[in-house]
């Protein structure tokens, strides 16, 4: 008999450790592709260290984040550690709220990671800002947008390993 179930109400598998480390590189790769200056494009690796600080909160930390935006700062020849100082704090962030955002459906969760992914390019305008750089104007708070469009797909994505199959078997005590 199969039953379907809400994606929260299953049970998912533990998350392995190296498909967290797989997904975080896919996502700086894709932050260092030729499009990524373009500012409605989301910023790939905030928006899956966000993903595993508020699914994974033990394993994706404050640490992780910091080597991934000093990797964007060397990478983007910018003022180093911008880059580091906003996924810190939006990492901080994700896993001081994860019990809540999981509490739940997809769709409130995207809204609830909508100020951490916002928080991100306004804390690099801010740092760029006070070291005098001019304000790049309000284009850059489209990539948060769609990054928060893309979170339900995101979750499926990232989460679908994690997935036992429905139909249950008599040998197997879950």
């Amino acid at each position: 008999m199969q039953t379907s179930y809400r994606s929260s109400a299953r049970i998912l598998l533990p998350v392995r450790p190296w498909f967290i480390g797989c997904s975080l590189a896919v996502a700086l790769l894709l932050n260092l592709l030729p499009t990524a200056a373009w500012p409605i494009l989301p910023d790939w690796l905030a928006l899956v260290l966000v993903f595993w600080s508020v699914r994974e909160p033990r394993r994706v930390g404050m640490g992780l984040a910091f080597l991934g935006g000093i990797a964007m700062d060397v990478a983007d020849a910018g003022l180093l550690g911008q880059h580091a100082l906003a996924y810190v704090l939006a990492v901080y962030g994700g896993g001081a709220l994860s019990r809540r955002i999981l509490w739940f459906p997809l769709a409130q969760q995207a809204l609830h990671v909508l100020p951490l992914l916002l928080l991100v390019p306004l804390v690099q305008v801010v740092v760029r800002f006070i070291a005098g750089a001019d304000f790049p104007g309000f284009g850059f708070l489209l990539g948060p947008l769609l990054a928060t469009l893309l979170w339900p797909i995101l979750t499926f994505a990232l989460l679908l390993p994690q997935h036992q199959p429905v139909d249950h078997d008599a040998n197997r005590p879950l």
